[in-house]
């Protein structure tokens, strides 16, 4: 079965994240949900506001040059605690591990199928 426009850009976000060594992610699949605003969500940590700039950067760069697409916003930079990008039908959540807990977005999905990527 050939991979959707969303599903590969899905892959080179998670493949952006894991360039800069982002930690414990969580893809959330939205797409049965009514209301829900994005397809997926994609939520990942890193441990300094540096990393975080980082991983926010590699997905933007790699979503950009593999798969032609820019994010309609970018929400954070420059704070880099939560950094998060909007890509429509994906909304990539990048966390320190303390903001993280925090706002615990997987906990607001409980009914959507949840995926853990090693990295």
């Amino acid at each position: 079965m050939k991979a959707t426009a969303t599903e590969k850009l899905l892959e080179t976000i998670k493949d952006g994240i894991l360039d800069k060594k982002g930690e414990n992610i969580v893809v959330i699949d939205l797409r049965h949900i009514d209301g829900a605003i994005a397809s997926y969500f994609v939520i990942c940590q890193g441990n300094s506001p540096t990393q975080v700039e980082a991983i926010a950067e590699s997905v933007g760069d790699k979503c950009r040059d593999e798969e032609g697409e820019k994010p309609v916003g970018v929400n954070g930079l420059g704070n880099d605690q939560w950094v998060a990008i909007d890509f429509v039908d994906i909304m990539v959540h990048i966390f320190q591990p303390e903001a993280r807990a925090f706002y615990d977005l997987e906990h607001l999905w409980e009914d959507a199928k949840i995926q853990k990527i090693a990295g």
